[in-house]
């Protein structure tokens, strides 16, 4: 069995199940907008929408006498209708702070901006296809996004992650236990993050016969699924061949033999685990900056454009399939640069 395509293809099956669960809660006409959905719309992004949307819903069932006289599944298409600007408003308010599972839930303005787009592509789907006749969430303008500063590891910081990650310094006792079992591995999944930018799911996805040595390149399976060639350098290329040589020793979980970087159970490592080392090692490093995998993917990037100044390289390989949305990450930096410029010219003598 393709450990690689076994990989990707259970994490496809149990995001469908999970999809398939997450509907069967949802009014049943919402079945035909997940149809109507284009299908170059990954599956986690589809889940994305249903969360969205069954949050909506729970809210019409608590604030709408109407909506009380159903189950949720229930609902009628028509409650599309009833549905007023004044309503749409009120749960973009109750999106500030709420609780579910007995725990306490609050977004900010991307949180409800996203979740509006969500309402909104939403109803627009039954309106354009006159199932319904109005459409409330168009008539409620999207919150204002404040940019948020990209955060991402200086030069400096980025040397003294990798120096405390070999060392282990700075670790508790029960810490160092495992870091004497894991630093090869852990220094090889913080070298190849940091100098290839690759996504936390990119990294954990990786085979044994997906790097290629001979010509510094791996093979990773990207967002949407398609496979794509990322190249490495020569730091990437020794922390890999270190845990290579340690890896040989390992004796796999079956099932996991094709798997690149192993857990301590001998298992594929997994997301969450990638993410936990991240944040035990740049909590060493910098107790300001919140670092995480995707900030070592923002730290590359930036690296990149600094060198390169060329956004559509950076954007081709990071894997995003606009520009824009690279663009957006990485503009500001080009007006920094404008606004140091501007500073160092001097006119005058003071």
């Amino acid at each position: 069995m393709n450990d690689n395509s076994n990989y990707h293809d259970q994490l496809q099956k149990k995001n469908v199940e999970k999809l398939r669960e997450l509907l069967a809660s949802l009014p049943s006409f919402c079945k035909m907008y997940f149809r109507g959905m284009n299908d170059t719309i990954s599956s986690r992004t589809k889940i994305a929408y249903a969360y969205d949307l069954r949050l909506f819903f729970e809210f019409l069932m608590k604030n709408n006498s109407y909506c009380q006289k159903f189950e949720m599944s229930e609902l009628p298409m028509s409650i599309l209708d009833k549905v007023s600007r004044e309503d749409v408003e009120e749960y973009l308010e109750y999106l500030s702070l709420y609780k579910r599972d007995g725990e306490e839930v609050m977004n900010d303005e991307r949180g409800k901006s996203r979740k509006l787009a969500s309402l909104r592509s939403f109803f627009n789907f039954y309106f354009r296809n006159e199932l319904i006749e109005t459409n409330a969430p168009a008539l409620v303008p999207m919150p204002k996004i404040h940019e948020k500063e990209i955060i991402r590891l200086e030069p400096d910081e980025v040397a003294t992650l990798l120096d405390q990650v070999e060392a282990g310094t700075n670790l508790t006792k029960k810490q160092m236990d495992y870091h004497s079992k894991t630093v090869v591995r852990d220094m090889a999944i913080l070298t190849l993050l940091l100098g290839t930018g690759i996504r936390v799911s990119e990294c954990v996805g990786l085979n044994i016969n997906d790097i290629d040595f001979p010509n510094t390149r791996l093979k990773v399976r990207r967002k949407g699924g398609y496979e794509d060639v990322v190249y490495f350098g020569e730091e990437v290329e020794k922390a890999l061949l270190s845990y290579l040589d340690e890896r040989k020793l390992i004796i796999p979980f079956e099932g996991h033999e094709d798997a690149f970087f192993l857990s301590l159970q001998n298992k594929r490592i997994s997301v969450r685990s990638v993410e936990k080392l991240v944040k035990k090692y740049s909590g060493l490093v910098t107790n300001v900056k919140k670092i995480t995998p995707h900030k070592l993917r923002s730290t590359f990037g930036t690296n990149l454009y600094n060198e390169t100044g060329d956004i559509y390289l950076v954007a081709d390989v990071l894997g995003h399939k606009d520009v824009n949305t690279t663009r957006k990450h990485y503009a500001a930096m080009k007006d920094e640069h404008k606004r140091r410029a501007a500073k160092a010219v001097k006119l005058r003598e003071e």
